[in-house]
């Protein structure tokens, strides 16, 4: 995505519009964005909702290298389909990674547009995401990313997210997710598993929330177990109802994890 388009899609996220004004929601505003938690809520039949990561910067350092990753324009458009399944449509519209080798000072450095992620999600319980709520969701990635950062080949996963109710103040989500992905080498294809367990609470204009992530890759040439502890903040502007703008920050807890990664993005439906 060229910097003037990206620029545009940022300003009609941010600007009122005519139809959001006069039509009110029939369920309360809720995004994917930020975490890596994957909430319950549907959107209504009918309804757009854009959300977009404007910048994430991670680094990750070993004994022999050092890595540094940003993002910008991680695009996700959702669509309600009926009022239990919405469609979604994800693109990360530019991508850079630069490996350093720490010894020699070599680098290695690759970028470019990301892959294509189409996704179904579909409530089983309470499609707001009020009370206990779950749904089913259903993913495919395919490899239309740039040389140096596509998978090699199709890709997919299934996400069960649940949301409970602790209190009226705080709430508690689990997301546990089965993945189909490449093996590093190209060969073949692996099972990797994930856990996201997180709580939040309102605070008025504002939702923070803290989130403990953990994964296991079953590569066969180098099997990883990444975990990371996430703290979220989410900012609602009281004139505009139907958007949010949002940070998250996250720790590694392992050497198989960035150290620290930060990102800010934003959110609007339509």
């Amino acid at each position: 995505m060229r910097p003037p388009l990206l620029i545009a899609l940022i300003a009609c996220l941010a600007a009122p519009t005519a139809v959001a004004a006069q039509s009110a929601p029939e369920r309360d505003f809720c995004a994917d964005r930020p975490g890596k938690g994957t909430p319950t809520c549907i959107l209504d039949k009918g309804r757009w909702q854009v959300e977009l990561g404007l910048f994430d910067g991670a680094r990750q350092t070993d004994d022999t290298t050092r890595t540094d990753t940003w993002d910008a324009g991680d695009l996700l458009l959702r669509y309600g389909l009926t009022g239990l399944t919405e469609l979604q449509v994800g693109l990360t519209t530019w991508n850079r990674e630069r490996t350093l080798d720490r010894a020699t000072g070599d680098r290695d450095v690759a970028g470019g547009v990301g892959d294509l992620r189409l996704g179904l999600r579909h409530s089983l319980k309470n499609p707001d995401g009020s009370g206990l709520s779950v749904a089913i969701s259903g993913f495919i990635t395919a490899p239309t990313g740039a040389r140096d950062i596509r998978a090699d080949g199709f890709e997919g996963g299934v996400i069960l997210p649940v949301s409970i109710p602790l209190n009226d103040d705080w709430s508690l989500s689990v997301s546990p997710e089965i993945d189909w992905v490449s093996d590093a080498d190209g060969e073949g294809r692996h099972g990797a598993y994930t856990m996201v367990a997180g709580v939040g609470r309102g605070f008025g204009q504002w939702d923070l929330g803290a989130e403990v992530w953990i994964s296991r890759d079953d590569d066969p040439v180098a099997p990883t177990t990444p975990s990371t502890f996430d703290l979220t903040a989410v900012w609602s502007p009281p004139t505009l109802p139907d958007a949010q703008l949002d940070f998250g920050l996250n720790f590694g807890l392992n050497d198989d994890s960035p150290d620290v990664e930060f990102g800010v993005g934003l959110a609007r439906r339509f």
